[in-house]
């Protein structure tokens, strides 16, 4: 199975969330934007300013968020990436998850039945009303 994968299947992996993505194992190219980067590693820097994880826990998360990047082609921000995010959409959706639909656009045209995993019901949402199969909402 090919997915693009949101930051949110791996936020709720990283932090043992219920409900995570059941074929996560079964994903056998698994692709994302270089958001996923920045917004794993801020969501595990606002959780610990927030008072609610050790420096130990941080190091370990960091380190665990790294191995799951690792699993994944990180597709770069660019400019087309970019102005696709800009344009409209079936449905409401915001900056971040713009700019990962747009990016899922993009490598949908190079990689055939790629699906879309998330556990954002906006992202489900737009990437549905585009033709994307979703799994993980």
């Amino acid at each position: 199975m090919n997915a693009y994968v949101d930051s949110s299947v791996l936020i709720r992996l990283l932090f043992g969330q219920p409900n995570q993505l059941a074929t996560w194992s079964d994903i056998t190219q698994a692709v994302s934007s270089e958001l996923v980067r920045v917004e794993c590693l801020r969501t595990i820097d606002r959780t610990a300013v927030r008072g609610n994880l050790s420096g130990e826990q941080v190091a370990k998360l960091r380190t665990a968020a790294f191995e799951l990047m690792g699993r994944l082609s990180l597709v770069p921000v660019t400019p087309a990436v970019l102005g696709r995010a800009a344009e409209p959409f079936p449905t409401s959706l915001g900056t971040l998850d713009a700019i990962h639909l747009a990016t899922a656009l993009a490598v949908g045209e190079e990689i055939e039945l790629l699906l879309v995993a998330t556990h954002d019901t906006e992202l489900a949402l737009a990437a549905r009303s585009v033709g994307f199969d979703v799994q993980g909402v």
